[in-house]
């Protein structure tokens, strides 16, 4: 299918700020909001944004519709997720329901929420794996990737520069870009909302994953045929974890994981769990170069 961008945001344009997983504090998001106001947006917070329901930001049926009733206002132009944690995948299924193409929104966000991204991704539109709400709070939106973040909902998509890594492996490719945090894409392989699929360029991020348990998905992939059919590696920062006795880093089993395969593979790049979080825009075609000086993603 074509693959579809919202549109641009223009001053007076609604912005919801939801909770489509874990409970968020309050005023991390009353923080964020005159970031989001400067821009000349206006934001506004959900109806049910700070409900709580065990560790979950309001029941199933709560965080549903406030995502329903986002994507479906015509005035509301992108949704911004409080924060992560897990429960976003409890909505997939109804959310799928939901006529998406017709008017599509943006959705920014990481973490759980690259379950909505694979959401997106299956649909055929573009989405932001990005900062969200204390990130934002945190600088004002002054940061380098919270204004990335603001001039890609604007219409405007700047290339992004990587610096060298050692482990690096050269080469160039043009395709889809796709993926987000592993442990939530690797749940939805074989779903209709599966993003680590041949020919695509996956970019990965997680936190608190021991390396045998990423090891475990890599061998998943390798032995599905996916990994060598990949078009290229993106991978971002692996946070909280400590070396085991049989690897010293988790990149170290990664690159071991993928010596023989002829596409580029960048390691050491800002996205993920960490305070540098360089947005990234989920389904563009891009062009992924890795050389001697650092990598390149294009988009094209």
């Amino acid at each position: 299918m074509d693959i579809l961008t919202p549109r641009p945001l223009c001053p007076g344009d609604r912005v919801a700020v939801l909770s489509p997983s874990s409970i968020i504090k309050p005023q991390v998001v009353y923080n964020a909001l005159p970031a989001l106001t400067s821009q000349g947006w206006a934001a506004y917070v959900g109806e049910h944004t700070f409900d709580r329901h065990g560790t979950y930001a309001g029941t199933d049926d709560a965080r549903y519709d406030d995502l329903e009733t986002a994507l479906l206002d015509p005035d509301t132009r992108a949704i911004i997720c409080s924060r992560g944690g897990y429960g976003a995948v409890h909505l997939l299924d109804r959310l799928n329901r939901l006529p998406l193409r017709d008017d599509p929104k943006w959705i920014v966000g990481y973490s759980d929420i690259s379950a909505l991204h694979a959401l997106m991704t299956s649909h055929g539109i573009r989405s932001i794996h990005a900062p969200m709400c204390k990130h934002i709070a945190g600088s004002g939106g002054r940061d380098a990737d919270s204004r990335r973040l603001f001039d890609i909902l604007s219409g405007h998509l700047d290339d992004v520069e990587i610096a060298s890594h050692p482990l690096n492996r050269y080469g160039e490719a043009t395709a889809r870009l796709t993926g987000g945090n592993l442990a939530v894409i690797a749940g939805l392989i074989s779903t209709p909302f599966d993003v680590m699929t041949p020919g695509n360029i996956l970019f990965i991020e997680d936190i608190a994953e021991p390396i045998y348990k990423v090891e475990r998905i890599f061998y998943n992939l390798r032995l599905s045929g996916v990994l060598e059919s990949l078009g290229g590696l993106v991978v971002g920062r692996f946070t909280d974890y400590n070396p085991d006795r049989d690897n010293d880093s988790m990149e170290e089993m990664i690159a071991r994981m993928t010596d023989g395969y002829d596409y580029p593979v960048a390691f050491g790049v800002p996205v993920g769990h960490v305070n540098h979080n360089i947005p990234l825009v989920c389904s563009a075609t891009v062009n992924l170069t890795v050389g001697p000086a650092g990598a390149t993603i294009e988009y094209l």
